[in-house]
């Protein structure tokens, strides 16, 4: 009895979130937040090369 009552129980938690996560009103949000990385690698790069071989010519003073 208390397993039948433990498993609808985390059966309705699981179904109301998979509401919650697919209702209309959360879509902004969630778009939001998957481009995110996307945006943030963006404003890092600034249109320049990122990555170890830049790093070296940077720290040796050369121009890659």
């Amino acid at each position: 009895m208390v397993y039948g009552i433990v498993t609808l129980l985390l059966m309705l938690i699981f179904i109301g979130g998979w509401i919650w996560a697919w209702s209309p009103r959360r879509k902004k949000a969630f778009d939001e937040a998957a481009r995110l990385a996307l945006d943030d690698a963006d404003t890092t790069q600034g249109g320049k090369k990122q990555g170890a071989d830049s790093d070296a010519h940077s720290e040796r003073g050369d121009t890659p």
